[in-house]
């Protein structure tokens, strides 16, 4: 049942994100190239030619919406991870459109004409307008569980540190929707309680419980020093069919975020998680270290040139100067054969064999060094 929720839900999730984006799409075409929110100066392209690229913007959003894990079920994404993965899905979207509207100038018909204005106020918009929708739907699923709908009944077996932080988790976040009956423990007596939720019994109750077909879903939660227990009580679950889940306790032994590898088979859990080991966040990067450098370039070009030119005026010799740093092994790099340039800030004199300060960039170089 609540499979079958989430699938609906997930369908509903894209039909809205469709609508949405379109709206703000439609809605920045009306602020800034309709002519009735800001005066417009000179002509502007026919609006079949700005709603026509909806047609290749709609496809390309939602598979960012999803590559960001914007279609993962709200019990297993907080609002602030949700909001950056919004935000991380536009700023590439536009990214690309971006790419798309400069570089290909020459191939596409209209695109010199295409207004980078409105794909600005798409973007902010966007964003708003995603993180409304999603807002509104947490509240309206936190109002539907409060009432009983759509929640998900589960037993927790074995009271752990992993336990507390299930429950804790839980009590904090009210809109997954998760209602825990109890625990089964057999080292804390029958009673016990922490933050409203009881043990009910030891866990050779467990065939009990299941037998009553009211779970949803078991959250095994043993401590380390129970786990031989794990393989009996895995069989009595998957033998009544409940969906089962299993929440280890090592979280206060591992301080990264651990992850799993299938290895023919064999699950192997990873205990560092290293980002850019995947082909996407590594070709993410790539992409967003070249167009950051080039931005650089661009906005610290007259101070480049500005540099340049004092040091070629005030010493004569080259601009740049190579020196060797020590890199991750014991091999020496030399900066002129790598992406570090470093501008001449010395001279030599010929004389006593000193290395002098050029006269015009004493003051540079001492701001220079307060600021490393």
């Amino acid at each position: 049942m609540i499979k079958d929720n989430q699938k609906r839900l997930n369908r509903l999730h894209v039909l809205l994100d469709v609508i949405v984006t379109a709206a703000a799409y439609a809605l920045a075409w009306f602020i800034v190239i309709s002519g009735k929110v800001i005066p417009l100066d000179e002509g502007v392209l026919k609006p079949q030619v700005y709603f026509l690229a909806l047609v290749f913007i709609l496809p390309v959003y939602l598979i960012l919406y999803a590559s960001f894990h914007l279609y993962v079920p709200k019990r297993v994404q907080g609002r602030r991870s949700e909001f950056a993965n919004i935000c991380k899905a536009n700023i590439i979207g536009l990214m690309l459109f971006t790419f798309v509207l400069f570089g290909a100038r020459r191939y596409i018909t209209h695109n010199e004409f295409f207004s980078t204005k409105m794909l600005l106020a798409f973007f902010a918009i966007n964003i708003l307008l995603l993180e409304a929708e999603r807002m509104t739907i947490r509240l309206f699923l936190r109002s539907l569980r409060t009432y009983g709908y759509n929640q998900k009944h589960v037993l927790l077996i074995g009271y752990s540190r992993a336990a507390e932080g299930f429950i804790d988790r839980v009590t904090v976040n009210p809109e997954w929707g998760y209602h825990i009956h109890g625990i089964l423990d057999d080292r804390q007596p029958a009673g016990f309680e922490y933050r409203g939720i009881k043990v009910l019994g030891h866990t050779d109750h467990l065939e009990t419980f299941l037998a009553s077909n009211t779970l949803d879903e078991i959250e095994i939660t043993l401590s380390l020093k129970e786990y031989s227990d794990l393989e009996e009580i895995v069989a009595a679950c998957e033998k009544s069919g409940v969906h089962t889940k299993f929440i280890p306790d090592y979280n206060n032994m591992i301080p990264t975020i651990p992850y799993m590898e299938d290895l023919q088979g064999l699950p192997v859990i990873h205990i560092r998680h290293v980002p850019l080991t995947g082909v996407f966040n590594a070709t993410m990067k790539r992409a967003v270290d070249i167009v950051g450098a080039l931005f650089g370039l661009i906005v610290f070009s007259p101070v480049m040139l500005a540099t340049a030119l004092l040091i070629k005026v005030t010493s004569p010799g080259p601009v740049f100067s190579a020196r060797s740093v020590s890199g991750g092994t014991t091999t020496r790099l030399k900066c002129i054969n790598s992406v570090l340039w470093k501008s001449r800030t010395q001279e030599r004199n010929r004389s006593s064999g000193q290395r002098l300060m050029i006269p015009g960039l004493r003051l540079w170089d001492v701001l220079s060094e307060r600021q490393a």
